[in-house]
């Protein structure tokens, strides 16, 4: 159930069959509760793991597996962290896939922060 305390950040990752980092900027203070991922096509070759850093420490219980077996544009991922997830105004959460997959496929993420 969301509350009136909730908001979201929308953010992306160019492609995750390659390595790489991305920043996204935090307007307001609170807990990630939720992560939302949705891919925009198929990958393949294996899996891709994608993880979530505060400050350069890992987000617990807010990795995400990418299965390549059956992907394809639309499908939804999600994680639950439960600890290390508080975000500060004006800081940056950020998003790290590992690169194990092929096919260059763009991958939305959401955040459901609360307050």
């Amino acid at each position: 159930m969301r509350t009136l305390n909730d908001y979201f950040l929308t953010a992306e990752i160019e492609d995750i069959s390659t390595a790489s980092s991305t920043f996204v900027a935090v307007p307001d203070g609170g807990r990630i509760i939720k992560i939302i991922t949705a891919l925009q096509g198929a990958i393949s070759g294996a899996d891709a793991g994608i993880s979530f850093e505060i400050g350069g420490t890992a987000v617990t219980g807010g990795g995400i597996t990418v299965a390549n077996s059956g992907s394809a544009a639309g499908t939804v991922d999600t994680a639950e962290p439960t600890a290390l997830n508080s975000v500060s105004e004006d800081g940056t959460i950020e998003m790290i896939t590992d690169g194990a997959s092929t096919g260059a496929q763009k991958l939305l993420v959401t955040f459901v922060i609360r307050r």
